[in-house]
């Protein structure tokens, strides 16, 4: 491994060249920052193109103006967002990889906060933030191991039709425990849009599970962690995410949502209510 390091993968399909911009250059704030606090570390950003990447050379240049060495990983074609990830995980000898979405802005002091909080804590072997929505609330992205009921209701039921289920559903995003100030050990599924890892720890797990073309591959990943390490809700990280959800996004992300759901309860169990 190398200690020097911090690897970080984003893999895109015919991203928002708008919002892959604002990350892009959210990683180039949070790497200077971490550069001047920790000289010793470094920053490598593989690019997974899984169709449709816009022109981002000027970007990638500028990275590498910041001290960001990148690496374009292409030609394979739509893979799926886990096997995009994986296609990165297996060439980097980090001692720790981000997986980050496309739509994700760092906070300028993020990557220095979360090294040292790795560093200070070997026993986390994942590391998940504080994410803040557009509207600069707290989006509940940490988990408990999710009924069907819970999934349908969140995901497709109208903000009116949620009323009943309410309590149910604080539950379900540990509403009761995740806030801007408290860290909380051990939340059981996490949040794929910012992953940090021990590169060990997820070089152990073999990375994403390839059978999920999309959705469900950080539920199934963040399980999986838990048998080789601790994962951690750290809110001194910060992070902006742009993301939506797959009910709004039309009826072939409906069907990737249900086959993906399919495969993860036939590996962890079927729960109903």
């Amino acid at each position: 491994m190398d200690y020097g390091v911090v690897s970080v993968s984003v893999v895109v399909f015919y991203p928002d060249q708008q919002l892959l911009t604002r990350t892009f250059n959210s990683l180039a704030a949070a790497g200077a920052d971490l550069a001047r606090v920790k000289p010793g570390i470094s920053i490598r950003l593989y690019l997974v193109d899984n169709g449709g990447m816009p022109q981002v050379g000027d970007t990638l240049a500028a990275l590498g103006r910041a001290g960001i060495d990148s690496t374009v990983i292409s030609g394979h074609g739509n893979v799926g967002y886990g096997r995009g990830h994986n296609l990165a995980i297996e060439q980097v000898s980090s001692r720790y990889h981000l997986v980050l979405n496309p739509d994700v802005d760092i906070e300028t002091g993020a990557l220095v906060e979360a090294i040292e909080f790795m560093d200070a804590h070997p026993q986390a072997g994942l590391l998940t933030p504080a994410i803040i929505d557009d509207t600069g609330k707290l989006q509940y992205l940490c988990r408990q191991f999710p009924a069907l009921t819970d999934l349908f209701v969140r995901g497709f039921l109208p903000r009116a039709a949620r009323r009943p289920f309410e309590a149910r559903l604080a539950r379900y995003e540990m509403r009761a425990q995740i806030n801007e100030s408290d860290t909380i050990w051990d939340p059981p599924i996490v949040s794929g849009c910012f992953m940090l890892f021990r590169t060990d720890v997820l070089k152990m797990l073999a990375g994403f599970d390839v059978r999920y073309f999309l959705y469900f591959e950080d539920y199934d990943l963040s399980l999986r962690t838990h048998d080789v390490a601790r994962v951690v809700y750290a809110p001194a990280v910060r992070v902006l995410h742009h993301g939506g959800g797959a009910s709004r996004k039309g009826l072939a992300h409906i069907r990737m949502f249900l086959a993906s759901a399919f495969k993860f309860y036939n590996r962890f169990g079927w729960k109903w209510l």
